[in-house]
């Protein structure tokens, strides 16, 4: 079990669904994307019929197993949201992210669910010198006015983003910049964090820590105190238009929102929608004060560096280092097993990274290891939909950047379930379709090259100290 569903484990039993059923909405997947999407319903019209079936119990997935980051990032470059649409619509889905991560804030605040928010936002540090010209390049990119293109560093969200093991190194185009990105001296950084190795830092204030644990188990109650039914345990068979087939009878509704992220592929027809990829962390023992004296790390800022093979952290509230990142192989046929969840070879790397970061902890305890899939479109471009026609609805495919995203998703489904009429409708992700991951053996044969190559890129990198042109191939192959 993760730190967060350990730490939020409330008692609450919910049985699953007594048999046949009728609903306006039958959300599957008890998650962010399904929990935000009921509760935005049940918040516009309480006498919508909303019901949500979860396999498991709420936030068994990537909601409450991933690294805390409520961010405004993206997986797919701005650049490419801008060709598909226009850099006025990129520069609008860019600022509703933005916008969504204080929303997130104000609605636990609003429901008084203390999940340990912190507004501190995201340093990306540069550890050796062929990250200085990349993540140059992300303020660049910020700043209003700059002319061209440029390359965009690791995304982390809430549990990282870019190809396979690797973070993102496509364009971001000036048309979506970000007010308050800035560059940070190595002195400047060290203000905040104090790293080994610091060379300089992207400093985005645009980002929350907050623990994904008692989000995501108290917005389950919040649902439920606003009328809307959750059956836990009642994993969901099929999903057709106007019904949603489980082990334990039949929902009938208008609309059915699939809301599944990485256990999509295991719904009939949807084998190679996404491509779950697994994610691993882990935690720290709580941390002397002496430790925090030495480090700094006041306002929890998140962090992660520029290396190709993710990392990423954030001091939780009871004053431990999370600490996740990829690395763990991509498994054939799009495959999910609780086993997978357990690499102990990445979990070394994960700490022998933490350790090179923060060299105080080379005698800390690691008291929780833990992992899970997340969903990857095959043109790493989230989206969120509702065909008319079918009444079928779906959100999903973060790729590792969903803590904020989901909250948009939801917001953005209520409205279309709604027939709202509002500028989130009209984002560049709505109803956006991703083309299909190859079929099987080159689906396992890409992922998981890919991941090799981003891991040799960054130790060439570390012994050259210059920037691998082999992750740059392999970025521009599998993005623009």
């Amino acid at each position: 079990m993760s730190l967060w569903l350990e730490a939020a484990e409330d008692g609450v039993r919910r049985p699953p669904l007594p048999g046949d059923t009728d609903a306006d909405v039958a959300v599957v997947g008890a998650g962010f994307t399904g929990l935000w999407t009921a509760y935005y319903l049940a918040r516009a019209d309480p006498t919508l019929r909303v019901v949500v079936l979860e396999r498991e119990t709420a936030g068994f997935g990537a909601s409450g197993r991933n690294g805390g980051w409520c961010s405004a990032l993206f997986p797919a470059s701005w650049d490419r949201v801008a060709r598909a649409s226009s850099a006025d619509a990129a520069g609008r889905l860019r600022q509703a992210l933005v916008d969504t991560v204080d929303e997130v804030g104000r609605v636990a605040a609003a429901e008084r669910l203390d999940v340990h928010y912190a507004k501190g936002g995201t340093l990306t540090l540069a550890t050796m010198p062929a990250h200085l010209p990349r993540l140059r390049a992300t303020v660049a990119a910020a700043t209003p006015g700059a002319q061209s293109p440029v390359a965009i560093p690791p995304g982390a969200g809430s549990s990282g983003a870019g190809p396979p093991g690797a973070g993102s190194s496509d364009a971001v185009s000036s048309g979506a910049g970000l007010p308050g990105v800035r560059w940070l001296s190595a002195e400047e950084a060290a203000e905040r964090v104090r790293c080994a190795g610091v060379l300089g830092a992207v400093y985005d204030p645009h980002c929350a820590a907050l623990h994904p644990g008692l989000l995501v188990r108290g917005l389950a109650r919040v649902v439920e105190r606003l009328g809307v039914r959750l059956y836990e345990h009642t994993p969901v068979l099929a999903i057709e238009p106007g019904l949603a087939r489980t082990a334990h009878g039949r929902v009938r509704a208008e609309v059915v929102v699939r809301a599944t992220e990485a256990y999509t592929p295991g719904l009939p027809g949807l084998r190679r929608a996404v491509a779950p990829v697994y994610s691993l962390i882990i935690a720290t023992e709580p941390l002397p004060a002496s430790f925090w004296d030495a480090v700094g790390w006041r306002h929890r800022e998140t962090v992660t560096d520029g290396r190709h093979l993710l990392i990423y952290a954030q001091r939780s509230a009871d004053g431990r280092v999370v600490f996740g990142g990829r690395g763990a192989p991509y498994h054939f046929g799009s495959r999910v097993r609780p086993a997978y969840d357990r690499e102990p070879a990445v979990f070394a790397a994960l700490a022998r990274a933490m350790v090179r970061l923060f060299p105080g902890l080379a005698d800390a305890r690691i008291t929780h290891r833990w992992g899970g899939p997340l969903a990857v479109p095959r043109d790493w471009f989230p989206s969120v939909g509702l065909d008319r026609r079918t009444g079928l609805a779906w959100a999903g495919g973060y790729a590792g950047d969903g803590v904020a995203a989901t909250n948009l998703a939801g917001r953005t489904l209520a409205d279309l379930v709604l027939h709202r009429d509002t500028d989130l409708v009209h984002l560049p992700w709505v109803n956006h379709r991703s083309p299909r991951w190859e079929p099987e053996p080159l689906r396992w044969l890409g992922v998981n090259a890919t991941r090799l190559v981003m891991a040799r890129a960054d130790a060439t990198e570390a012994r050259t100290g210059r920037p691998s042109r082999a992750a740059a191939r392999m970025s521009h192959l599998l993005g623009d």
